[in-house]
This record gives structure tokens, sequence and C-alpha cells, in this order.
């Protein structure tokens, strides 16, 4: 059974920056291509971020681009998301999501977390 916990979502103001963590157990990291996506109220779930599983390629939307940064230590089984200069329309839930092959800019992935608020306020 594969399990993602995302952790570090918070209230923050608008410039700040978060840094969400995404533990992933009942298999190995390494085995998945990771990803982030989140969810604003009345929208869509929408992609943010991507990583293959060896994390030598990444992947963002345009609106994070230059802001955002995931990276992954496959030792400890964690994802990250580096969130920077964050603004109002960043608020959402943030979901971890894994992906069997490879990282593709759909909801279509294997396993989901439970997601993470995020608020920033202006």
């Amino acid at each position: 059974q594969v399990q993602l916990v995302e952790s570090g979502g918070g209230l923050v103001q608008a410039g700040e920056f978060l840094r969400l963590s995404c533990a992933v157990s009942g298999r190995i990291l390494s085995s998945f291509g990771m990803g982030w996506f989140r969810q604003a109220p009345g929208k869509e779930r929408e992609f943010v971020a991507g990583i293959t599983w060896r994390g030598d390629t990444t992947y963002y939307a345009q609106s994070v681009k230059g802001r955002f940064t995931i990276s992954r230590d496959n030792a400890n089984n964690t994802v990250y998301l580096q969130m920077n200069t964050l603004k109002p329309e960043d608020t959402a839930v943030y979901y971890c999501a894994a992906r069997t092959f490879g990282v593709v800019y759909t909801t279509n992935w294997d396993y989901w977390g439970q997601g993470t608020q995020v608020t920033v306020s202006s």
C-alpha cells in the first residue's frame, strides 16, 4: 500500500515562502515520477511541478516557473516543493502525487496524498 503524506502548508503573507514536504511509504521513492498539484475552491486540480525518478528533469507550470522548485531525496523517500515569492493566487490545497511511468501534466497519476492547505494573504 503506497501512502503519500504532505506537510508544511500554512498561512503566509504575499512575498513570503513555504516549503512543502511529501513523505512516501510502501514503496521506494525511486520507483516513481513525483509531482505536485493544487486545487483552489471552485477550480479544477492543476499541475504545479513534476520531477523524474532520477531527479534529472523537472517540469513546472508557467504560473510558478522561477518561483517554485521541486526536489527529491530518494534516500529519505521525501519530495519537496520550495515555494518562494508567494502570491494570493497561489492559495489552494496542494497535493503530492506519484506516477509509475514518467511525469504528465494531467491528473492521470497513480497515487495521491490527502493535501495540505496553503493560504497566501495580500
